[in-house]
């Protein structure tokens, strides 16, 4: 069936064809994202998961600095996200990795 067919369909019913409503934009301009300067400035958590064979999900904290785009902490571990940055900072600032301000 085409559109003319289906309009006048339509028309000889009395039904009304819903308008699409557009997309809603962004209002303003957006402030471009600053870029650390150094190493060690700024560091980003993000949780890499992935599936096993029996069906088990398991999650791995990653501990990335946003400078130079090294994984500074990657072990899987059973605890939940809330602990994962007081279990890392110890072996972190052994290394000397602790995060500048």
């Amino acid at each position: 069936m085409n559109l003319k067919k289906l309009r006048r369909m339509y028309r000889e019913e009395g039904l009304q064809v819903r308008k699409r409503v557009g997309r809603k934009r962004a209002l303003g301009t957006r402030r471009p994202i600053v870029l650390p300067s150094r190493t060690n400035k700024r560091w980003s958590l993000d949780f890499v998961s992935d599936a096993i064979t029996d069906g088990g999900r398991f999650r791995v904290p990653a501990l990335v600095d946003d400078y130079n785009r090294e994984c500074l902490a990657l072990v899987p571990d059973p605890l939940s996200p809330e602990h994962v940055l007081c279990a890392r900072s110890m072996p972190l600032s052994q290394n000397g990795g602790y995060q500048r301000q």
